[in-house]
């Protein structure tokens, strides 16, 4: 295993990256990005098997997520539940295309996250659960979902705080039609390779003991941590699934602002 200590963050490139534009660009974007992680599997003594990639494509039109189709991705990440809802609708000729909600979810949007999606990362309210198992009934469906953690301490962002997790995980037997995968976080925005580093191994460590005690039923395999300018600091720690947006779609032509609580970061 090769020392992990010296991974620097990428967020100086955010903003940054190029538009794919053709199919070729969206290939080439998605085979540098595999490189990154199997980079980053080796330095940790990690088989590449076990990362998965979920390319996010909000703020991305539908000609975008065509290419982006076209050059192998079969599930993608989105933000914002309506904008997800109507490009499932405009791309269900598609018909092995399936889609993650990786954002914040209000309860009266539980029936679309209900009706369209295949996971939803972000759950932090028993509230939510409720609306969404409600609704899955009704659709005869189950979903998988990842229990958002805020590991930064940030006000700005979502997610329990660490210390209220365990209770949260014991009640969610009651919503059958949830399949809990796992935790999910967002590491503090910054270039200090080492502080982003602490948000990964917190959400490690708490997983660690969860799963010692874990309701029968709760799978809390999964880890979904790490993006575009940090995942491979995310690899290292654990990360089973990292969130890339910008380094296989390019920049994004709308603020952050506009998909994140002021001062949160993707």
């Amino acid at each position: 295993m090769q020392d992990i200590s010296v991974t620097q963050t990428r967020h100086e490139q955010h903003g940054r990256y190029p538009q794919a534009m053709t199919v070729e660009d969206f290939r080439h974007n998605l085979g540098a990005v595999q490189a990154r992680i199997d980079a980053a599997c080796r330095r940790a003594g990690r088989d590449p098997a076990c990362v998965r990639l979920l390319p996010v494509s909000k703020t991305k039109p539908e000609a975008s997520l065509r290419l982006a189709y076209a050059a192998g991705c079969r599930l993608l990440g989105e933000n914002k539940v309506q904008e997800a809802y109507q490009k499932w609708e405009a791309m269900a000729d598609l018909g092995d295309l399936q889609w993650s909600v990786i954002g914040h979810l209000q309860t009266n949007k539980a029936k679309l996250v209900a009706r369209f999606a295949s996971e939803f990362q972000a759950l932090d309210s028993l509230r939510v659960a409720e609306a969404l198992d409600r609704r899955l009934q009704v659709e005869g469906r189950s979903l998988d979902v990842f229990v958002q953690v805020n590991t930064s301490g940030e006000a700005s962002k979502y997610g329990l705080p660490p210390e209220d997790v365990a209770a949260f995980v014991k009640a969610l037997p009651a919503f059958s039609a949830l399949r809990v995968r796992g935790l999910m976080t967002l590491a503090l925005f910054s270039s200090e390779a080492e502080r982003v580093r602490q948000c990964f191994i917190l959400l490690r460590g708490l997983r660690d003991r969860l799963r010692q005690g874990a309701p029968a039923g709760i799978g809390l395999d999964e880890l979904s941590m790490g993006m575009s300018g940090d995942f491979e600091i995310a690899i290292e720690e654990g990360a089973t699934v990292v969130r890339v947006g910008q380094a296989i779609f390019g920049a994004r032509a709308l603020p952050d602002s506009h998909y994140w609580p002021a001062g949160e970061k993707p």
